[in-house]
């Protein structure tokens, strides 16, 4: 885990988990069978207790229950049981919800219903010449214009402080930098800090995280505020003008850092909506030895809106790929960022 107060946000995760595990603790709980019908119901409970976007969505989870209790019955098979309880979670549209077993795992990934607007033999053979830098799982360069690129696919791969010095060094001298965050599914939410903390010279406002504090479905806690700190000064910071490309496909904690970097001024976020994926997600287990992972706990941008359904670009800068781009080896994201940059350049 980073220091600093996300650090302190994020350790108090741990007491969520803790505080969700103790609300089964006081009310009265009902042993479910391991069969179909007790499964189900193991299942149902446990997502109506702890998950956290019931009122976001507009979600009715009763009549969702009984919608797919009437399909559950004791003769069905497990793969039967799985898809419908499955397709019950599916009502939730939460691509951090997943039931997972020893043949399938249930998923929900809204971002396979837009267009991809990403192309990584296109950046690699017309903007990168196949000629590139690649450390802690950031691919970057100095394009032709004078402009950096950084690539980054996954927030799972660890952010090491130093690689970082040597990517901004390499860097420094360029007029802007694009971030490409598109395709990148997410990760763990300190190497967003870690990233964040390069483009900042003081504390900045993330948001707030509010969590279950018991089973009813507007029990939540009073939101608690959590901040990002600047790299320390013997970091090296990257301050001249930045823009972020995304795509339905940047979720979870690109989804975050996306949410965080749109509101320092030098940034501009361009391309699609992110894909969302907000919630902090939690694990349990049913009877059958089945997990459910959802979301447990919320984190609003620092503008105090929910992202679970993505961030939008910065205003302007809503661009899609064309396929006449393709065809001639453009990217129309990426041109679209190159137009931004000299727009704040100017200023």
């Amino acid at each position: 885990m980073c220091f600093n107060a996300f650090r302190t946000a994020l350790g108090r995760m741990a007491l969520v988990v803790a505080s969700l595990l103790a609300l089964t603790a006081c009310h009265s709980q009902v042993e479910h069978e391991n069969d179909p019908m007790g499964n189900f119901d193991a299942l149902w409970t446990e997502i109506d207790e702890h998950y956290c976007f019931f009122k976001y969505k507009d979600v009715d989870w009763d009549e969702v229950g009984r919608r797919y209790r009437a399909q559950v019955h004791p003769e069905m098979t497990a793969t039967e049981l799985f898809d419908v309880c499955a397709a019950m979670l599916s009502e939730l549209r939460d691509g951090h919800t997943n039931l997972i077993s020893s043949f399938n795992v249930s998923r929900y990934w809204i971002w396979e219903q837009f267009p991809q607007n990403y192309d990584e033999r296109l950046i690699n053979e017309h903007y990168l010449n196949f000629n590139y830098h690649s450390v802690s799982g950031i691919k970057y360069q100095v394009l032709s214009n004078n402009y950096g690129y950084m690539y980054y696919g996954d927030f799972s791969n660890k952010i090491g402080e130093g690689n970082l010095d040597n990517i901004l060094a390499y860097l420094a001298g360029t007029d802007g930098l694009v971030i490409d965050v598109r395709d990148n599914g997410g990760g763990f939410l300190t190497n967003v800090e870690t990233l964040v903390a390069r483009f900042i010279t003081k504390d900045v406002y993330a948001g707030s995280i509010s969590h279950k504090t018991g089973p009813g479905h507007d029990d939540f806690s009073e939101p608690y505020d959590y901040y990002f700190h600047p790299a320390p000064a013997s970091r090296i910071k990257y301050l001249k003008p930045v823009v972020v490309l995304t795509n339905r496909s940047s979720y979870s904690a690109t989804n975050n850092f996306v949410s965080i970097m749109k509101y320092l001024p030098q940034v501009r976020i361009v391309g699609d909506t992110t894909g969302g994926g907000s919630g902090l997600p939690f694990t349990s287990e049913i009877p059958c030895g089945w997990t459910v992972r959802f979301s447990a706990c919320s984190i609003l941008d620092a503008s105090g809106k929910e992202t679970e359904f993505g961030v939008e670009p910065s205003e302007g800068c809503k661009v899609d790929m064309t396929e006449d781009d393709r065809a001639r080896g453009r990217d129309t994201i990426l041109e679209a960022a190159f137009t931004t940059l000299s727009s704040l350049i100017s200023r």
